[in-house]
């Protein structure tokens, strides 16, 4: 049985910082890319930071130079670190990971995990 369990998340001053992580257990986690997706109320989940096997990192815009997601294979968890908080940054941040089946990609899911900016 596949688990992504989230943690970290809270209510934080804009400006502030705050650290997402995610403990993995069920999957081959070194294959798995692995990645942190957000949805505001309202609004469409989205990408925030991506996380190859092979360690390449992949950004939204809006979180460049703010962010920064890391993997640690040994202990099975990839973490997102987010300074310089912003308003806008409030939402349900939620653990992804993903690797290659036949023509596609799987897909797995945490259950999220709250992040509020304050202004």
């Amino acid at each position: 049985q596949v688990q992504l369990v989230e943690s970290g998340g809270g209510l934080v001053q804009a400006g502030g910082s705050l650290r997402l992580s995610c403990a993995a257990s069920g999957i081959t986690f070194s294959v798995n890319a692995m990645g942190w997706y957000r949805q505001a109320p309202g609004k469409q989940r989205e990408l925030v930071a991506t996380i190859t096997g092979g360690w390449n990192t992949n950004y939204a815009d809006s979180v460049k130079g703010r962010f920064t997601i890391s993997r640690d294979n040994a202990k099975r968890t990839v973490s997102l670190q987010m300074n310089s908080l912003k308003p806008e940054d409030t939402a349900v941040y939620y653990c992804n990971a993903n690797r290659l089946a036949g023509s596609g990609r799987i897909h797995y899911w945490g259950q999220g995990t709250q992040v509020t900016v304050s202004s």
